[in-house]
C-alpha cells in the first residue's frame, strides 16, 4: 500500500537519524558521471543491480523507480546542480516503516575521474531504522557495485 513520507529537504542530509555514506572513485570525468545520474534515469536500470526501472517525471523535476522485490518510489529532484551534486527525496513508497528518505550523490574531480559520494539519509520506525543500519554493509556492496558498472558503461 503507498504511503506518503515526510517531505525532508537537502539539509536533511546532515541531519537525519540513520546517515549511511559510501564514496568511491570512478574514472568517468564528473561532467558524464552527472548525465549519467541526471539526464539518463532509464539508464539507472542498466547500471545499478537493485534497480528495475527508472523513469523521470514532470520534465525530470520527479522520478519513478522501482526496485528488485517489488518496492516502490515516487521521487521529487532536490538539487541537481552540474556537475557536483543530484539529490532526491522519497514522497510516496511501498516499503513498511520509512518516514523520509533523502538521498544525495557528491561528485567530486578525482584526478582525470571522479570521487563519487552517496548519501543516504533516513528516518522511520525503530524497527526501520535498525533494520537500515544492518543493511550498511550489504548497501555498501550494492553501491560499489553499481558505481563499478556505471564507469564500465561510461567507459565504453
Amino acid at each position: 500500500m503507498p504511503r506518503r513520507l515526510r517531505p525532508e529537504g537537502l539539509d536533511f542530509v546532515r541531519t537525519a537519524p540513520v546517515r549511511l555514506v559510501f564514496a568511491t572513485e570512478m574514472s568517468a570525468p564528473p561532467e558524464r558521471v552527472f548525465r549519467a545520474l541526471a539526464e539518463d534515469v532509464p539508464g539507472w536500470a542498466r547500471w545499478f543491480p537493485a534497480v528495475t526501472s527508472a523513469q523521470p517525471l514532470d520534465g525530470g523535476a520527479a522520478r519513478e523507480v522501482r526496485l528488485r522485490g517489488g518496492t516502490r518510489f515516487r521521487e521529487t529532484v532536490l538539487a541537481a546542480e552540474e556537475p557536483q551534486v543530484y539529490a532526491y527525496r522519497v514522497d510516496v513508497t511501498n516499503a513498511p516503516g520509512m518516514g523520509a528518505l533523502v538521498e544525495e550523490w557528491r561528485l567530486a574531480p578525482a584526478g582525470a575521474g571522479t570521487r563519487v559520494q552517496w548519501t543516504f539519509a533516513a528516518d522511520g520506525s525503530g524497527a526501520f531504522r535498525v533494520v537500515l543500519r544492518l543493511a550498511r554493509p550489504g548497501l555498501g556492496q550494492s553501491f560499489r557495485k553499481a558505481v563499478t558498472r556505471l564507469d564500465r558503461g561510461l567507459s565504453g
